[in-house]
């Protein structure tokens, strides 16, 4: 008869490398997704001032977002024909199959125009519109910007305001662990090229400043990145796209 052979020792390695690995996986995403957003909901709940207000966007479970630089007056029609002239693309919306998309072209440096955006959450809702312009080769770098539409008119047009960020980089989030994109902190910066292209490319009719629009001049977002400003919000009066479209009279 024959006898069992003991296990090798590398099968046995391997067994307890491969149950390490599972449960450091398990502890990681029971923290990063389910322990850690439970934290931060609560310490927002006691403290409404990390909630901030209609100056600052929230994520759905609750966490603070990215704040609102710039606001759009004019038709979704002007809006959209205006971003896409000056080179922004329309993000997907986020799905199974889009997420993998991303994580593969960030890994394979392939460009992806119309990568998805995260939501988030102004005026109790997720964002209307959602433009970006990728950087290089990859969709690891990224201008972007988030539009909620105002449930009030200006002067008869509708007013969008938006979240323009620059996404520096991938990595986990300083709060919850989870994987994001980590903005930059300057969104002075990002407010400003919108305003600029948009004048460049005489989609613009007039800019009012806002002064003090922001009280708190720093803060981060719900994923721990900083940000900075001088606290003015751009309100762009866009030319209706109809006027910018028609041919002129010979």
């Amino acid at each position: 008869m024959n006898e069992a052979r003991p296990p090798r020792s590398w099968e046995s390695g391997l067994r307890r490398r491969l149950y390490a690995i599972g449960v450091f996986l398990t502890v990681y995403l029971a923290i990063a997704y389910f322990a850690l957003p439970v934290v931060w909901r609560t310490a927002i709940h006691e403290d409404p001032k990390l909630g901030g207000g209609p100056h600052l966007t929230h994520t759905a479970d609750g966490h603070p977002g990215d704040p609102i630089n710039i606001a759009l007056v004019g038709s979704e029609a002007d809006v959209i024909h205006a971003m896409i002239k000056v080179g922004w693309y329309p993000a997907n919306p986020i799905t199974l199959e889009s997420s993998l998309r991303i994580a593969v072209d960030t890994v394979l440096r392939r460009p992806d125009d119309e990568a998805p955006v995260s939501p988030l959450y102004l005026f109790g809702r997720k964002e209307d519109l959602a433009f970006e312009q990728p950087v290089g080769d990859s969709p690891r770098q990224r201008h972007h910007v988030r539009f909620w539409r105002w449930d009030e008119l200006l002067k008869g047009r509708a007013v969008w305001f938006g979240s323009a960020t620059f996404d520096e980089r991938v990595g986990l989030s300083y709060t919850t662990g989870q994987v994001t994109h980590h903005i930059g902190p300057n969104i002075d910066a990002e407010r400003d090229r919108i305003v600029a292209e948009l004048e460049r490319a005489g989609e613009v009719e007039r800019v009012i400043w806002k002064d003090h629009f922001h009280p708190e001049l720093s803060g981060r977002n719900g994923g721990g990145d900083p940000w900075h400003t001088d606290g003015r919000l751009a309100g762009v009066i866009l030319v209706p796209f109809t006027a910018a479209t028609k041919a002129p009279t010979p």
